[in-house]
């Protein structure tokens, strides 16, 4: 199975650099200049011309990389099915990757969660006729402004055509191209609107930003999220998956339930080290000099979010 990914690793190493360059840029100027540009920004011009890379997974399902998060598509002769829909800047690539598999419709769009980068492709597909799933937590954040400081940016409402309209309150099953979709909600964890989907018959699942592979992760302490909620997403999601099963992250390369088990323990043991640390009275900055995450670091530490970065995160998100 590693073959076909390794050969299609370039492109998708561009478009992560471009990324990391963008975030990093963008929390170092927000922290030392108020009228410095959202690295909301840079991602969304790195979006217009970054290559889309299409990752076969099982029978008809693909990734596609390169659109902000990750895009799991099912195709179909009932058309398809998509799982999260990335910028929208980026619709003439991810158009034409989806040509590529087939020329069937966009049937569904089911939004993991509601950040810009996995629906704001939401205006588009809409427009292709797609009704779109989500969870009642993403409908309503997606419905106003909202505010990530980290990102320095305020999310404007969607269009009302963009809002899904399929709004879950708890699991839902859908039969749909010969595959058993299972909707998954979770307490929040990386936000308050978090879902994951499960495609039975392939025995794939596409987490959404409740995995990032090989790399630390955004938690959105302001909105929902916290280190013990994402925790105990990760854990609840662990207890359903068995060992063959192939994960879609929201941010990296195609996984492996041993993968999300180390990225698991890793949020436990640098949760573990921070809140020792602040429990012994030491300030954010004192804890970040600590390097609580060292340990971590040469398999996470080297892109979006950095290890002091994280290392404020999980500080600011522990009650």
């Amino acid at each position: 199975m590693n073959g076909p990914f390794l050969a299609r690793a370039l492109p998708r190493v561009f478009t992560w650099s471009v990324l990391a360059c963008a975030f990093a840029a963008g929390h170092a100027l927000a922290a030392n200049d108020e009228t410095s540009v959202s690295p909301v920004v840079k991602i969304n011009e790195a979006a217009k011309t970054t290559p889309i890379t299409a990752t076969p997974l099982r029978g008809s399902l693909t990734m596609l990389s390169g659109s902000g998060g990750n895009i799991t598509v099912l195709d179909s002769p009932e058309g398809k099915l998509m799982v999260d829909a990335g910028i929208a800047v980026s619709q003439p690539r991810v158009e034409q990757a989806l040509d590529a598999i087939s020329h069937r419709p966009i049937r569904y769009l089911i939004d993991t969660h509601y950040h810009w980068d996995h629906t704001d492709g939401n205006r588009w597909v809409s427009k292709a006729g797609a009704t779109i799933v989500a969870t009642a937590g993403t409908v309503k954040r997606v419905s106003t402004s909202t505010r990530v400081d980290f990102w320095k940016a305020t999310f404007p409402p969607l269009p009302a055509g963009a809002i899904p309209s399929e709004v879950l309150t708890s699991n839902r099953t859908y039969h749909f191209g010969g595959q058993t979709v299972e909707v998954r909600l979770l307490v929040p964890s990386h936000t308050d609107t978090d879902l994951y989907v499960f495609f039975r018959e392939a025995n794939v699942a596409s987490l959404g930003d409740l995995f990032w592979n090989g790399v630390y992760p955004f938690i959105d302490n302001q909105n929902g999220g916290g280190i013990d909620g994402m925790i105990k997403g990760d854990d609840a999601i662990l207890a359903q998956l068995d060992d063959d099963v192939i994960l879609v992250p929201g941010h990296g390369e195609v996984g492996t339930k041993k993968q999300l088990q180390a990225f698991r323990d890793m949020l436990v043991g640098i949760r573990a080290n921070v809140a020792a640390l602040k429990a012994q009275g030491k300030s954010e900055d004192e804890v970040v000099a600590a390097r609580p995450t060292a340990k971590w670091d040469d398999v996470y530490g080297h892109f979006v979010i950095n290890p002091e970065f994280f290392t404020r995160i999980v500080y600011e998100g522990l009650k």
